[in-house]
């Protein structure tokens, strides 16, 4: 099989095999809901090790994963990460802790380098014999600061950039990421596999990607915190890329103060990127004051044609998000005339056309000679000819851009001006700035749909393209849930404002204590409050 093949050099024996270690989860192993910091201060006290913690999540890998629900999020291992996690070990007694994530094990996302032996694949086939000798930039500040990456996560294939009526979180190599809330719910794209996985306890955090809704709509249908930063925070050099004008790596966690550490490192100004020129200037310690953060004299603007697009009870669970937020001292200012310029969608995908085929076509140049796709045109040519690639869905969004008059085209230039002005200046800026506001907020997303082989993704509508278009910081967090399964609640800011936004986050996850835990239904209605409501009241 072709994943067998994508998960060495681990096969699946081994990582079966690794189960009986940590079948039972003792205190100080156990990783089942725990955060950072409490992994982090069970190894400094001496209660746990690296190598215990990331056997256990190895071990939840096969039981979960690979077996069980099969949630197919984990699209490759990293051969070396229990020995990366005994030499943490080894060093963290000798020196102490380089920080809160020091031999904390950590996912990415499969579009991602890492010079581990693993393929970087973007979930295709195209991109087998990708594997690099060093990592990406982020991947480098992750070990750099004691991490222990121990593996790659499935993904919507070329990172849902490949068709218009795609299947979210399905790729040619790892299959369906399936939904840890409801087995036969779509895990949301691109970035399925790091939410279902995180939500699934498969590692502490994950790093996923975002174009527009990438990070923030897997993590707000996997009840997870997702913080999609201001372009240019995080740096893109060794990611496959979609578009440079929106592209960004962001952090994945089931909690604020996760995302927040996550962030702190991965966070930074890199000379392989321009675009992050100014990171190291905003750059600071995500996680400083989350602990006491209040959302006392906070002034939210709710974007009301984002609830005027959710469903009743969508609505509900958000109108209890604002009764807690107001509760706790916040002003809730609701202004329904604004809705985004209609022409901001077009432009946008004028934009990202262009972008993916310039884009693309130069980071697959540059791929190691065992890739012979070595352009756009050579990926859509391989498709044509692989059986499994286009037998769910096509490539006309690959085409489209194919076709597309490069980047210096007149209407290319004028669409991506159009677009960031309609989204940034003339958009989140000036709403922010005439409303004196600290945030806006709208739910993230609707609940997560059905995935539907037949008709591709049909979820409802979410509320990322304004902040993906301006480049600005979206942060969802968990606000509940509509029958089991979750709903998030965002916050958007102006450019590099995240630990506000992050601030804000905490306290209303604080006030609200929202997320639950994934229960790996089959469906929605196999649930206790559910199944009953669909038999008949009486027998004949």
């Amino acid at each position: 099989m072709r994943i067998a093949r994508l998960l060495l050099p681990v096969p699946l024996s081994c990582v079966l095999a690794l189960a009986p270690a940590a079948r039972a989860e003792a205190p100080g192993t156990g990783v089942v809901e725990r955060s950072v910091a409490d992994l982090g201060g069970a190894l400094r006290a001496g209660t746990t090790t690296s190598v215990e913690i990331t056997r256990a999540y190895l071990a939840r890998i096969a039981a979960i994963d690979v077996r069980g629900p099969a949630l197919h999020s984990v699209i490759s291992l990293a051969p070396h990460a229990l020995d990366n996690a005994l030499a943490s070990d080894r060093a963290r007694a000798a020196r102490g802790a380089r920080g809160p994530l020091d031999g904390i094990p950590v996912l990415i996302k499969d579009n991602v380098e890492s010079g581990d032996g693993t393929a970087t694949t973007a979930g295709s086939d195209a991109l087998a014999g990708n594997v690099r000798r060093g990592d990406a930039p982020l991947v480098k500040r992750l070990r750099d600061a004691g991490a222990i990456v121990i593996g790659k996560t499935n993904l919507s294939e070329w990172a849902n950039a490949r068709s218009s009526a795609s299947i979210s979180g399905w790729s040619a190599v790892g299959g369906l990421v399936k939904n840890p809330y409801a087995l036969d719910r779509n895990a949301c794209g691109s970035s399925s596999g790091t939410a279902a996985a995180i939500a699934a306890s498969l590692a502490a955090v994950g790093v996923g990607t975002e174009t527009d809704g990438s990070v923030t709509c897997p993590s707000s249908m996997n009840g997870l915190v997702g913080l999609k930063p201001t372009v240019g925070l995080i740096s893109r050099a060794g990611v496959v890329p979609i578009s440079h004008v929106q592209d960004t790596p962001g952090p994945m966690g089931r909690s604020v103060a996760d995302v927040a550490a996550l962030l702190t490192v991965i966070a930074g100004s890199d000379p392989r990127d321009p675009a992050t020129r100014d990171a190291d200037a905003h750059k600071t310690d995500y996680g400083a004051g989350l602990s006491t953060a209040s959302l006392a004299g906070m002034r939210l603007g709710v974007l009301g044609f984002a609830t005027a697009a959710a469903s009743p009870a969508v609505d509900a669970v958000f109108a209890r998000a604002v009764a807690v937020l107001r509760a706790h001292g916040a002003t809730v200012v609701e202004f329904a005339a604004y809705k985004p310029d209609p022409r901001l969608g077009a432009a946008e995908n004028a934009v990202l056309d262009t972008d993916l085929k310039s884009d693309l076509d130069a980071y697959l140049a540059a791929t190691p000679a065992t890739v012979r796709t070595r352009t756009l045109a050579d990926v859509i040519a391989f498709d044509r000819n692989d059986p499994r690639e286009l037998a769910l869905f096509g490539q006309d969004a690959f085409e489209k851009a194919e076709a597309s008059r490069g980047q210096r085209d007149p209407r290319y230039l004028a669409a991506r001006a159009l677009a960031h002005r309609l989204a940034g200046p003339d958009g989140i800026d000036r709403l922010v700035v005439r409303e004196k506001l600290d945030a806006l907020i709208a739910p993230s997303f609707g609940p997560a749909w059905r995935t539907d082989t037949v008709d591709g993704d049909n979820g409802g509508a979410g509320v990322s393209s304004l902040p993906a278009v301006a480049g600005y910081p979206h942060l969802t967090v968990p606000m509940g849930a509509v029958r089991g399964l979750p709903v998030g609640i965002s916050f958007i800011g102006r450019a590099w404002s995240e630990r506000a936004l992050l601030r804000i986050g905490a306290a209303y996850e604080r006030a609200s204590r929202a997320r639950r835990a994934p229960r790996y239904l089959p469906s929605v209605e196999t649930g206790t409050d559910v199944a009953p409501l669909l038999a008949p009241a009486r027998t004949r």
